[in-house]
C-alpha cells in the first residue's frame, strides 16, 4: 500500500468547479479541496499528473478571514465542500465563476452580476441520495455478566446473535453494521453518515428509519445500492430503495407502514450499471406521488422526477422568467395587461376573432389541430389571412399595438428539456409544446398538463436535438438543459429558424457560456441573473435572456 503524500501549499484563487488552486514547488498546480484563497495548508495528495494535482486539506495553518466552521465536519465535502466559507465569501465566489466562465467565450455581462439568494443555508434540499456502507464485526468473546457491547448508531439489539459456548462463556458471530454513507471526495471510498444538514430534517429523520429497519433485518450494503428521498414542501416524504438483487420483502408491507412517509418503492436496479436505474419495481407501498404547488400552479410529481431541490428560490427565478416571457422584446417594455386591453378593444371594433393573438406558429400537427379548433368555431378564414399576410410580410394588428411587427403579439411557447413541465406550465402562453427525453417526466407532464385542464399545451417524448421540427421563427424558447449543455444541432436550429427571443437557464454557466457565445452571432444578451439554488456548494443557476438582433 502507498503512503500518503503530504504537502504544504499556499493557496491563490477559486476555479471552476469549487477548488482552491495552488502551486507546487515544480511549478504543477494543485487543486485543493477544503481550502480557502489566502491560506497555507497542508493537504493530502489524492492524484498526481505532469501538470497538476489533485488533494484534500488536511490540516489549516493560516486559516482566511473567509473560513466558518463547517456544520458537517466529517461529510462536508462530499455534499457541500463551501460549508467552510462566509455566505457573503460564497456570494462573491459564485458570481466571480460565472464572469470568468464568461471571459473565456470573450462576453462581457451587461450589468453587473447578482445572484439572488433567501434566507436559508441549510435544510432546503428536498432530494437527497445515500448510498451504504457496511462494516463487518469480528466475534468477540465476552462474560456473561458482561453488557453487550455497543455497536454505534447504525446497530439494534437485533443486531447481537449469540451462541453456547459453554456455561460461562458466549461469543457474538460475525456480521455487518448497515450505515448511511456517501461517497467520499477525492477517493472511490465511502463514508458513513447520519445524514446531511443540507436536507430537509424530514429527511434524515425517514433515512434514519429506513436504515434501522434493514439493519434489524440484517441486510448489508452489499445487498443495496441507493436510498433515494424526496420531500414536499409540507413535509411529506416518498423514497426509493434501490437493490441490486431481487428482495421485494426486503421490507415487509408492516415495516413501510411504520415508516414516517407516505410512500416508497423497493426497485431492481441492474447490478451492471453505477447509476440507479429502474429496471424492474419490485413493491410499492402507500402513495408515490407528491404535489408542490409552483407560482400557484400544483404540480406532481415523484421521487425520481426531474424537480427542482430548491422551490423557493426557483420561484424568484419562474418569476423573472415569467416577466420576460411576457415583456416585449423589442424593449419597449409595454405592459401586457395594456397589450390585452388594447387587443380587446380592437377586436370588438372590428367584429372579429383575436384567433391571430393566440398564436399561429405551431408546428404542422399542431397546426393543423388548431386549424380544426377553429374551423369548429367559424374562424378559419380569419386565422388563414393572418397566417398568409404574416408570411407576405402584411402583417397589420391594428393601431395601439407595432403594427409592423409581430412582437406584440401573443407567442407560443417551445419548453426544451422540460422535466415535468414546470418552467412551460407555469409561464409559457399561447400553444405550449413541452419536449423532454425521460419517459418517467413525460408521463407526469402529461398527467399534469390533464389536471390543469392545459388544451393548450402539448408533451412530446423525444431528446431535444431530435425535436428540432418544433422550433420555429415565431416562438419564445425555453431551455433549461443538463450540464452538458446545448446540443450543437440544437444551436444550428435556433440560428437557422431564429425565434425572437430564449430564455436560458443553466445549472453549468461554463457549458452555459459556450453556448451564448455561439448564438450571439444573430442575438443580444438583453438580461441576467444569477440563483443561488444549492447553498454551500460551488453550484449556481444563471438565466440569460437573448433577444434575436435586428
Amino acid at each position: 500500500m502507498k503512503q500518503p503524500i503530504f504537502l504544504t501549499i499556499t493557496l491563490e484563487k477559486i476555479v471552476g468547479g469549487g477548488q482552491a488552486l495552488g502551486q507546487l514547488a515544480d511549478g504543477r498546480k494543485a487543486f485543493v479541496w477544503g481550502g480557502l484563497p489566502q491560506e497555507t495548508v497542508v493537504v493530502r495528495l489524492t492524484k498526481q499528473k505532469s501538470r497538476f494535482v489533485e488533494g484534500v486539506v488536511t490540516e489549516v495553518i493560516t486559516p482566511s478571514p473567509a473560513r466558518t466552521a463547517a456544520q458537517d465536519p466529517d461529510s462536508y465535502l462530499s455534499t457541500s465542500p463551501w460549508q467552510i466559507m462566509t455566505p457573503q465569501a460564497e456570494q462573491h465566489y459564485k458570481a466571480a465563476l460565472i464572469a470568468e466562465a464568461y471571459s473565456l467565450h470573450g462576453i462581457t455581462l451587461p450589468g453587473p452580476i447578482e445572484l439572488y439568494q433567501d434566507d436559508t443555508l441549510y435544510g432546503y434540499r428536498n432530494k437527497i441520495e445515500f448510498s451504504w456502507y457496511s462494516d463487518t464485526v469480528a466475534p468477540q468473546a465476552t462474560s456473561q455478566k458482561e453488557p453487550e457491547a455497543s455497536l454505534g448508531p447504525a446497530s439494534s439489539s437485533d443486531d447481537i446473535h449469540t451462541v453456547e459456548m459453554g456455561e460461562a462463556n458466549r461469543q457474538e458471530l460475525p456480521h455487518d453494521t448497515l450505515d448511511l454513507a456517501f461517497y467520499k471526495r477525492g477517493s472511490k471510498g465511502k463514508i458513513p453518515v447520519d445524514g446531511t444538514r443540507l436536507a430537509r430534517p424530514e429527511i434524515n429523520r425517514l433515512a434514519h428509519a429506513i436504515r434501522d429497519t434493514l439493519a434489524a433485518n440484517h441486510i448489508s450494503a452489499r445487498q443495496l445500492k441507493t436510498l433515494l428521498i424526496r420531500c414536499d414542501q409540507s413535509g411529506s416524504c416518498v423514497w426509493q430503495l434501490y437493490v441490486r438483487d431481487r428482495l421485494p420483502e426486503i421490507i415487509t408491507a408492516d415495516e413501510a407502514a411504520k415508516l414516517p412517509a407516505q410512500g416508497g418503492e423497493i426497485i431492481y436496479s441492474d447490478p451492471r450499471s453505477p447509476a440507479s436505474r429502474i429496471t424492474e419495481r419490485l413493491a410499492q407501498f402507500g402513495n408515490t406521488t407528491l404535489t408542490d404547488t409552483i407560482l400557484d400552479v400544483p404540480f406532481r410529481y415523484t421521487a425520481e422526477s426531474f424537480f427542482q431541490i430548491n422551490l423557493p428560490v426557483y420561484e424568484q427565478a419562474l418569476r423573472d422568467m415569467r416577466e420576460w416571457a411576457g415583456r416585449d422584446y423589442s424593449d419597449q417594455q409595454r405592459v401586457i395587461s395594456q397589450k390585452k386591453s388594447e387587443q380587446h378593444r380592437e377586436s370588438k371594433h372590428h367584429g372579429s376573432s383575436n384567433s391571430f393573438s393566440e398564436g399561429f406558429a405551431f408546428p404542422a400537427s399542431v397546426r393543423q389541430e388548431r386549424r380544426a379548433q377553429l374551423a369548429a368555431h367559424g374562424d378559419i378564414d380569419s386565422q388563414q389571412r393572418a397566417i398568409s399576410q404574416k408570411k407576405s410580410g402584411q402583417l397589420h394588428v391594428g393601431p395601439g399595438l407595432f403594427s409592423d411587427d409581430i412582437r406584440a403579439v401573443k407567442l407560443s411557447t417551445l419548453d426544451l428539456y422540460a422535466g415535468v413541465g414546470t418552467i412551460g406550465l407555469t409561464i409559457g402562453s399561447g400553444n405550449v409544446t413541452l419536449v423532454e427525453i425521460n419517459e418517467h417526466a413525460v408521463t407526469e407532464m402529461q398527467r399534469n398538463i390533464t389536471e390543469l385542464d392545459r388544451t393548450d399545451a402539448h408533451a412530446v417524448l423525444a431528446p431535444s436535438e431530435q425535436a428540432l421540427e418544433y422550433i420555429t421563427g415565431d416562438q419564445l424558447v425555453i431551455l433549461d438543459p443538463p450540464r452538458a449543455g446545448l446540443h450543437p444541432k440544437v444551436i444550428a436550429t435556433l440560428l437557422q429558424h431564429l425565434p425572437p427571443r430564449i430564455l436560458y437557464l443553466s445549472c453549468n454557466p461554463v457549458t452555459q457560456a459556450r453556448d451564448v457565445a455561439l448564438l450571439q452571432q444573430r442575438y443580444h444578451i438583453a438580461w441576467h441573473r444569477g440563483y443561488n439554488f444549492f447553498p454551500r456548494t460551488p453550484h449556481s443557476e444563471y438565466l440569460v435572456v437573448l433577444d434575436r438582433a435586428n
